[in-house]
């Protein structure tokens, strides 16, 4: 599956907020992600993104703890960026 031809602009959007340091994700099995501080408009998109492996949590914390939100090597690839830090 190419990825890149699968995204809605809404979908790559929200990857470039993660790309630059702009999101957070909560803690759990259906992960919200926050921008600049808000709750991401489309909570559909955020959960598509988690389950794809395109986003990813920064680092483990507690249930529904939000923890800055990462692009994953799979979402750099969907943008077609390069990050220095990339969750594993």
């Amino acid at each position: 599956m190419d990825v890149r031809t699968e995204l809605n602009h809404r979908e790559r959007a929200t990857l470039r907020a993660v790309a630059e340091g702009h999101a957070e994700i909560s803690c759990s099995c259906e992960p919200d992600l926050f921008v600049d501080g808000l709750a991401c408009c489309d909570q559909h998109t955020a959960h598509r993104l988690a389950h794809l492996g395109l986003v990813a949590a920064a680092r483990g914390g507690r249930w529904g703890e939000r923890v800055p939100a990462l692009l994953t090597q799979a979402g750099a690839a969907a943008l077609g960026v390069a990050t220095p830090e990339l969750a594993a």
